[in-house]
């Protein structure tokens, strides 16, 4: 009997998704060539552009909040200090208060927009430590619903995502508390 294994494009029993999108962060696209601020790290160039365009969600006034263009699931957010700063150690007193404080309330708003069951949050310190860009410190905020992590990420290497990132981030721009 003739198996199918070895030739491309020959069905094998296996069905594929294939997601060539995901190249681009394979590949290293967007990431900052060194550690220095400015036009070469993304996290200090989104928030100098329109929020729409960059994903912006909320603005503070010593960090903001970014959807992620490479996002585990719906939702995914990242909190980041508008300095260029790698270390959470290194944040500054209002800078850590308000991290804090717009993590709590990106759960907040997660949970009336999207309904999600629980949160993964934290900060990849380093690159040894899985940091993608670990020169600006950012802090993950990640829904999670039961069965989000089925067979798709552990044998098709993909994430089904329902929404568009642009629709995400408008729903949750229109959902987050205003001040005053």
């Amino acid at each position: 009997m003739e198996t199918a294994a070895g030739r491309p494009g020959v069905p094998d029993g296996f069905d594929r998704l294939w997601t060539p999108h995901r190249m681009a962060y394979i590949g290293g696209e967007n990431k900052p060539p060194d550690a220095g601020a400015g036009e070469g790290c993304p996290f200090c160039r989104v928030p100098a552009g329109d929020d729409a365009e960059g994903l912006v969600v909320a603005r503070g006034r010593s960090a903001y909040v970014v959807l992620n263009l490479y996002p585990y699931n719906t939702g995914h957010l990242l909190v980041c200090p508008h300095r260029h700063v790698a270390d959470y150690t290194d944040l500054t007193e209002e800078e850590t208060h308000e991290v804090a404080a717009l993590t709590r309330t990106a759960m907040r708003v997660l949970r009336a927009v999207a309904r999600p069951a629980g949160f993964n949050l934290g900060m990849n310190q380093g690159e040894v430590a899985g940091a993608g860009i670990a020169a600006h410190l950012h802090q993950h905020v990640v829904p999670r619903w039961l069965g989000d992590a089925n067979f798709l990420p552990i044998v098709g290497r993909s994430r089904a995502l329902p929404e568009l990132l642009a629709d995400t981030r408008e729903r949750l721009a229109a959902a987050w508390p205003t001040e005053g």
